[in-house]
């Protein structure tokens, strides 16, 4: 079972446990991070599940779609380590992820 490390926008760092398989955003939505909104449900068709991931991990995770990054061009608050959550599957590659929650735009 992936452990995944999520930051929420206060700063505040938890550690979470998910099944293989599951996205980052599932991940955070079943665990009660209320600040992450999903609001397309993980169908790559909103920006509101957007996150910061750790660079260490940039090389474990799919590559971004195009879109993934048209979606992501319009958040105010992206930067090179920006990713849709609902983008990025959990697993034993990505034991130990962390991720901070943006700021909602």
């Amino acid at each position: 079972m992936p452990k995944l490390i999520v930051v929420n926008r206060e700063g505040t760092e938890s550690t979470v446990e998910a099944d293989d398989g599951l996205t980052v955003m599932e991940a955070i939505r079943d665990n009660g991070f209320d600040e992450l909104l999903a609001l397309c449900g993980g169908c790559c068709s909103c920006a509101t599940c957007h996150v910061y991931v750790d660079p260490a991990f940039k090389d474990k995770l799919p590559e971004v779609s195009e879109d993934e990054d048209d979606l992501l061009d319009s958040s105010d608050h992206r930067n090179e380590n920006s990713r849709l959550s609902c983008q990025l599957p959990l697993n034993a590659e990505t034991d130990g992820l962390k991720v901070t929650i943006a700021p909602e735009d």
